[in-house]
């Protein structure tokens, strides 16, 4: 028989509480949401062992009376909504389930003090595992202070599961500096284990706002957003986005505020990234602070325990309002540009014309090589590096010049980045128009034979993306970046397995950090120096790279700092050392690796495969991204519904 009990009440808060505090940074975000709502000019957030020590939360805002101060630690138990009708009209303040307090003394050992403006003395309060255990008058100034101390300790299953001191912090500072930016008229301060990370001066600056938070370079580079003409529910879009080139590996930093809220709204970062159309390689995204103007009774907050998520009742038209904007801020800014790869001229329109030799001419028709493999510098390759604005890599204490190490299938760029966006495409279009001559295409030789790939004849490419080719089973598509990436990584790994070796650069290299990045670079140095890169704070903002990997010297070494930073906060604390050299190599793998909307030979592009048939692992790139997709005879058939009746 089954025995059903009800669970008591201490049971039922520690669990409703895991709905809402699932780490410091959530316990911050319902802090700092309520100092908002109470009107504070200045709040102060400081953080010890990345939060599970202590979190206090300190502002000058309203403050509450001894009789509300009680109250406010009680389960739902709230001034920003009276009932259900101010729900469904929209909430236009930031908290509004009034549940956080009492959620977060379930799990912790709280203690609020709180004056009223004009009262003569406050209170506090303290809470423990859920129970009030102390309540008296205070001295304290006007406003309200929260302390957090012990976090899940009565919770040793949660507390378990919380990452690295830096990790933890790392989510701290996310959500502390999306209402630094979204608040640029409030003063706010982070400190973590006694060191200030950033402050605001609350001036209303936005720009001042991001300097604090993301450094000088950064703030330079940004555009403003001023509105969108497209129609939609959205009364207004505003804010700044940064310059192309002002991007990191991450897509944190694309701030979006619906309504004042700071919000982790994927639809809206992804119009962010849409809008820079092919601006942006595939793994770098923009720095944005993005204000959305809605009517709340159109958006619904109410969707997530902890108000991360935002529903949008046109989410199709918001999007479409986002990508004018931004798209208008940078063509205004004149930073939208043709089709072209970021950072390099467009690529020549070489046919896969059948039987063509990849040989060079007098008359100066190249197919030639340009990007390099792993054994030679990016710059040598043309590659587009993994740019920020900031300050650039000296050279290295050696470099040199290994052009027959290229592989022959990079396409050469030209020197016109002028030529029309659909020149490619046209380029394309007329591989398939024009009569096939090529012996793979036309049946009069076999197709190539591989070892791990299915024989194929190439057919050409599309979108000068993809090489189409055709099987006995059917078609195959091969994404020519990913393809030549997982190469270009294999070749790498192979490289440095082993004891690493390191180089000296000739002129350290000094990288200007975000305050995020800055508050992890110490933390991450160990790991970094096993990797081979030695880096010393010289500022609160500025990271020297001395050394790097020898396999590095020639490529950007320094500036990949940044993405393993980044790394080390996102990653699991009992990462290995191999685990971060693998995903090192599979950045590096990626700068240097042909990219899209580039035409390849006929021969390049039997290379290139030949060289993917080699790998261990020829189906995926690093990231996990698939190279080949196949689709077979029958569900081509299936497509066309050949199987009809009657049809032979």
């Amino acid at each position: 028989m089954t025995d059903i009990r009800r669970l008591d009440d201490a049971t039922v808060d520690r669990i409703a509480a895991g709905e809402v505090v699932e780490r410091p940074a959530s316990v911050v975000k319902e802090l700092v949401e309520n100092s908002v709502d109470a009107g504070a000019d200045r709040i102060d957030v400081t953080v010890a062992a990345g939060g599970t020590d202590r979190i206090e939360v300190r502002d000058d805002g309203s403050g509450m009376s001894p009789d509300d101060l009680e109250l406010a630690v009680t389960e739902h138990a709230t001034s920003k909504i009276r009932d259900i009708d101010d729900l469904e009209a929209g909430v236009a303040s930031l908290g509004f389930r009034g549940e956080a307090l009492h959620a977060i003394g379930a799990v912790s050992k709280l203690t609020v003090r709180s004056r009223e403006p004009g009262a003569t003395k406050g209170a506090e309060l303290r809470v423990e595992g859920g129970d009030i255990v102390r309540q008296e008058p205070v001295g304290c100034p006007e406003g309200t202070t929260v302390v957090v101390e012990d976090l899940f300790y009565n919770v040793p299953a949660r507390r378990k599961y919380l990452k690295s001191e830096a990790t933890e912090f790392s989510h701290v500072n996310s959500v502390v500096s999306g209402y630094a930016l979204a608040n640029a008229d409030i003063a706010v301060s982070l400190t973590h284990d006694d060191r200030e990370t950033f402050a605001t001066e609350g001036r209303g600056d936005r720009r001042s706002a991001i300097m604090a938070v993301y450094g000088r370079d950064v703030a330079a580079n940004m555009v403003p957003v001023d509105g969108t003409d497209e129609p939609g529910p959205l009364a207004d879009v505003g804010g700044l986005v940064s310059h192309p080139e002002t991007n990191r590996a991450t897509r944190e930093y694309v701030n979006v505020f619906v309504n004042g809220r700071w919000v982790t709204a994927t639809a809206v970062r992804d119009a962010v990234v849409e809008a820079y159309d092919r601006q942006l390689a595939g793994d770098r995204y923009p720095f944005a602070v993005i204000d959305l103007d809605v009517d709340p009774a159109t958006v619904d907050v109410n969707v997530h325990p902890r108000k991360l998520e935002v529903r949008f009742a046109d989410e199709e038209g918001m999007a479409r309002q986002v990508r004018d904007a931004v798209a208008s801020a940078l063509l205004d800014a004149g930073l939208l540009r043709t089709s072209a790869p970021r950072g390099r001229s467009k690529a020549a329109q070489t046919e896969i014309s059948p039987g063509e030799s990849d040989d060079r001419d007098a008359s100066g028709d190249t197919t030639g090589t340009n990007v390099a493999d792993p054994d030679t510098t990016v710059a040598e390759s043309g590659a587009s590096e993994p740019a920020s604005g900031d300050s650039k890599p000296s050279e290295p204490a050696s470099s040199k010049t290994t052009d027959d190490a290229t592989p022959a299938w990079h396409a050469e760029p030209t020197d016109d980045d002028t030529a029309p966006p659909t020149e490619a495409r046209e380029s394309a279009d007329r591989r398939f128009r024009e009569p096939a001559t090529q012996t793979t295409v036309d049946g009069s030789d076999p197709a190539p034979t591989f070892d791990r790939l299915p024989s194929m004849r190439v057919l050409g490419q599309l979108h000068d993306t993809y090489v189409v080719a055709e099987t006995d089973d059917g078609l195959v598509l091969v994404d020519q970046h990913a393809a030549d990436e997982r190469v270009n990584f294999e070749r790498l790994r192979e490289r440095f397995s082993g004891e690493v070796v390191t180089q000296t650069l000739a002129e350290p290299v000094d990288l200007s950090l975000t305050a995020k990045e800055a508050a992890l670079a110490e933390p991450a140095s160990d790991v970094l120096a096993q990797l081979g890169f030695t880096t010393t704070l010289t500022d609160e903002r500025t990271l020297r790279v001395s050394t790097v990997p020898a396999l590095l010297a020639d490529v950007s070494g320094p500036e990949l700092v940044r993405s393993l930073i980044d790394d080390f906060a996102d990653g699991d604390p009992e990462r290995t050392v191999e685990r971060a050299v693998d995903d090192l190599l599979g950045d590096l793998a990626c700068y240097p690796s042909i990219k899209g909307n580039t035409s390849l030979t006929d021969g390049t592009v039997t290379d290139l495969l030949a060289a993917l048939d080699d790998c261990e692992n020829p189906y995926a790139c690093p990231h996990g991204r698939p190279v080949v997709i196949e689709v077979g005879r029958d569900e081509i058939e299936n497509r066309f519904e050949r199987d009809y009746p009657g049809h032979s």
